[in-house]
């Protein structure tokens, strides 16, 4: 299918992996680190993975640090929210700022500024500047943005679902690793002979290292797009210069804690539990991902569901476990299913629309927290459970999410929209004079997979009809 107004490249680059017209990979090979698709890929994840062990450091040790702190609960639950709060309106500026300079830029720049908050961490000295370091650390969580829109810029249709979530749930896996890691370091520390109040500052450095390094990395072998950087692109002409245009962290949060103080555990063993809820990101999230994909694939985009499934009992700490595990695979494999969709709500503010639908996510744990679990209002069981109720509730609007050109839930696709009608509409007419609409024009071609098999199939002409021109 050829696409209006574009012409053929004369030396198309080479790629290790094969591409689609924009140059994206349509495979995702997990064991490569081949330039530019997998070392973006990879690069992503690790650099998200050591924002989300510096973001939740703090919670695997809390009795250690509300006893030198001299921390109530209530300044653990403000503590708390000011992580996550952090980031929301870090992640709405983060979408902009992928739009204007590329997701490379604004990963690195943002990881570095936040790690000084890290290191800060270990001189913290009163509730409140505990409070400060955990809100402006949680600004680093903000480049599950930035991986989003990297992932989306490097992958094809078909497999775009798939890469967001395996990236997407391996960085969340620093939320579970961190459970582990935190303990694990601060009694290395204690063995050499420092004390518990001194071996949790020193713990934090470890953190802080890779928090660093990561950015370096992302900074000096990272690419923004198939073809090259943004600054580049932009210089050569080959890419316009853009115009400025949820309950997940809750718990990493509160975890630990709860299995401490309500079964009376002792530190580490408290930690390694806490650690299996973010640690089923291996699977979960990824697996999400690549469910949208292969559900996208084969029924399309209007049959595509996204199913959070929470349960409480009470009962003894096996039964605790096994709900929370529960509860984790379906609440990450939600989230993977939720960025399949992400990629094509928007083409010309991809970043902005991540964006966005992340910062969605952090606001709902600030308002649970704030609402359910801050203080001693409820117990935290009692407050578990209302969370539960709540995430029935705002998963329900989902059967309402519609694309003109695929259906939704209930109705089917409209006769008078295309993928092409769709993704032109966002540009003007002066814009599609400059040839601006180009991309989303070899998008809407490569995105006809969401269609599902039997629309692809109904859509393919016969003999007696010759086929389409865009």
């Amino acid at each position: 299918m050829d696409v209006e107004g574009t012409l053929p490249e004369a030396n198309p680059p080479k790629f290790t992996l094969p591409v689609d017209s924009e140059h994206k990979a349509t495979e995702l090979r997990l064991f490569s680190v081949a330039a530019p698709h997998m070392r973006a890929f990879h690069l992503a994840w690790v650099s998200f993975f050591c924002c989300f062990v510096s973001t939740f450091a703090a919670p695997p040790l809390p009795p250690i640090i509300r006893d030198n702190l001299n921390l109530t609960s209530t300044d653990i639950g403000n503590a708390g929210i000011a992580a996550v709060s952090g980031a929301v309106f870090a992640r709405f500026a983060m979408g902009t700022a992928c739009d204007l300079f590329g997701p490379r830029l604004a990963s690195a720049s943002l990881i570095l500024l936040t790690t000084p908050a890290v290191y800060f961490t270990s001189i913290a000295s009163s509730p409140v500047s505990f409070l400060l370091v955990r809100f402006f650390t949680g600004f680093s969580i903000a480049t599950f943005v930035s991986t989003q829109f990297w992932m989306s810029s490097m992958f094809s249709a078909p497999v775009v679902g798939t890469a967001n979530g395996v990236a997407g749930g391996w960085g969340n896996l620093g939320g579970g690793a961190t459970q582990l890691i935190m303990p694990i370091v601060f009694g290395l520390i204690c063995h050499t002979g420092a004390d518990n109040f001194t071996a949790w500052r020193i713990a934090f450095f470890i953190p802080a290292s890779f928090q660093t390094l990561s950015a370096f990395a992302v900074l000096i072998f990272g690419q923004d797009l198939p073809d090259g950087n943004f600054t580049a692109l932009q210089k050569s002409g080959d890419k316009p210069k853009d115009k400025f245009s949820l309950v997940l962290y809750h718990v990493d949060n509160i975890i630990a804690e709860y299995f401490y103080d309500k079964f009376n555990l002792k530190l580490h063993t408290a930690g390694m539990i806490a650690a299996s809820f973010g640690l089923a990101n291996v699977i979960s999230r990824p697996g999400g991902g690549i469910l949208s994909d292969v559900v996208a694939k084969r029924f399309g985009m209007r049959d595509l569901r996204r199913r959070v499934l929470y349960h409480s009992w009470e009962g003894g700490i096996f039964q605790c476990i096994a709900v929370m595990i529960a509860f984790s695979l379906f609440v990450q494999a939600a989230c993977g299913l939720t960025f399949g969709v992400v990629p094509f709500v928007s083409r010309s503010s991809l970043g902005v629309i991540s964006g966005m639908t992340r910062g969605g996510g952090n606001l709902g744990a600030v308002l649970t927290q704030i609402i359910f679990l801050k203080g001693s209002k409820y117990s935290k069981e009692t407050g578990i459970t209302l969370m539960g109720v709540m995430i029935i509730c705002c998963t329900l609007p989902i059967c309402l999410m519609y694309f003109p050109q695929w259906g939704g839930m209930f109705f089917g696709p409209s006769n008078k929209h295309t993928e092409e009608d769709y993704y032109i509409s966002e540009w003007n007419s002066i814009e599609k004079e400059k040839g601006l609409h180009h991309a989303g024009l070899k998008f809407a071609v490569n995105s006809t997979s969401e269609r599902g098999r039997r629309e692809t199939a109904a859509a393919i002409p016969t003999d007696e009809s010759s086929p389409a021109q865009v």
